[in-house]
């Protein structure tokens, strides 16, 4: 079975210093310098939810409860 070497021959790659080293400028820097630069979120609440959505939960959450008990007693 005939096969290549997934390896590159460093002789013959581009960018490599002798010894297999990278010079300055031949690789991307590390990170940018844009996080948070983007516009400021004011719309979109931090923490909390709304009164709606618990009180709904909540209900739902009594039903099952008293579907649950009640159910156990016929049973």
């Amino acid at each position: 079975m005939t096969g290549t070497n997934p390896d590159p021959d460093p002789a013959r790659t581009p960018g490599l210093e002798p010894g297999g080293g990278v010079p300055p400028g031949e690789t991307p820097p590390g990170e940018d310098s844009t996080g948070g630069a983007g516009p400021r979120e004011t719309y979109n609440p931090t923490r909390g939810w709304a009164k709606g959505p618990l009180v709904a939960i909540g209900l739902l959450v009594l039903v099952f409860v008293v579907t649950v008990i009640i159910w156990a007693a016929l049973v």
